[in-house]
Parts: structure tokens; sequence; C-alpha cells
């Protein structure tokens, strides 16, 4: 499925994303560096049991994505939403929310994010809550990773 947003595409599908455009937008947003030739497949493989994703792209080049993990009857994580700096401020995370939204709408969403992103999520219909009482939480394997010399 392709729709458009105010000028770009968003094409909804789990197959056939470019890695190197992933990469290059986790740089963007500073989630990846200096990542080696040998693991530079796994930004193409994370869209294999993802459950939905989405796309945008300028012309041929891709600006932003969002892909979800869901068991698609009662609950949906959303994961990776990133937008490229230079497009951010459009309105295109947003859509890519509500696009998600719109997979299950009656179901629970998660976003596991930022103290910097609360504010967009409120946007998009989130409720954040104070933390100390409910939170998300969270086993980092890069901090594992780091730990065991293997970054």
């Amino acid at each position: 499925m392709y729709q458009y947003f105010n000028g770009l595409v968003i094409r909804e599908g789990t197959e056939g994303v470019p890695g190197h455009y992933v990469e290059a937008l986790f740089e963007d947003a500073g989630w990846a560096r200096n990542t080696p030739s040998w693991q530079k497949e796994k930004f193409s493989l994370i869209f294999t049991n993802s459950t939905w994703a989405f796309t945008v792209w300028d012309q041929d080049k891709m600006i932003g994505m969002v892909r979800v993990i869901s068991d698609q009857i009662m609950a949906a994580n959303i994961m990776d939403l990133v937008v490229l700096s230079e497009y951010r401020g459009r309105g295109i995370g947003k859509k890519l929310v509500e696009l998600c939204v719109s997979k299950l709408p009656h179901g629970d969403w998660f976003a596991h994010t930022s103290a910097d992103n609360f504010k967009f999520y409120e946007t998009c219909g989130f409720e954040v809550r104070d933390l100390t009482e409910n939170g998300t939480c969270a086993f980092y394997g890069y901090i594992q990773a780091r730990r065991d010399g293997h970054r």
C-alpha cells in the first residue's frame, strides 16, 4: 500500500526495506555509528519478524520509518520511529503513529522511549504516566555487550 503525505510517499510493508537507508536514519538519530560490515544486515533483518512497518520516501530517498511488533489482537509496541533530522517538524512522525494505531485501533499501544519524546507521544494521544508508579522495564543488550567486550 502506498499513500501520499505532503508531497512524500508512505509505503506499508516489511519486505524489501533497504538496510543502508535504515542505517543512515539510525546514524542521523544517534542510534548507530561505525557499524561493522558483518553487522550491517541487521538493518534489513529487523523487519523480518516485525508485524507492520511504514517507510517514508522523498523521491528515491527513505527519510523516515517505523516498525511495530504486535500480537495483532490486543497489544502492539512501536519500535524504531525515526525521521531524518532535516525532515522533522513536518508532521511525519505523527502521521506514522496514526498509521500504526489504525492497524489496531482498540488495542493497547506502547512506545518505550526517552523522556525527550514524551510530549510528542502525548500529542499523538498516548498517556505518559508517572514512571515512579508505572513504567516500562527494559533490558538493554548493548550495555551487556559493552560489559562483555563486544562493543
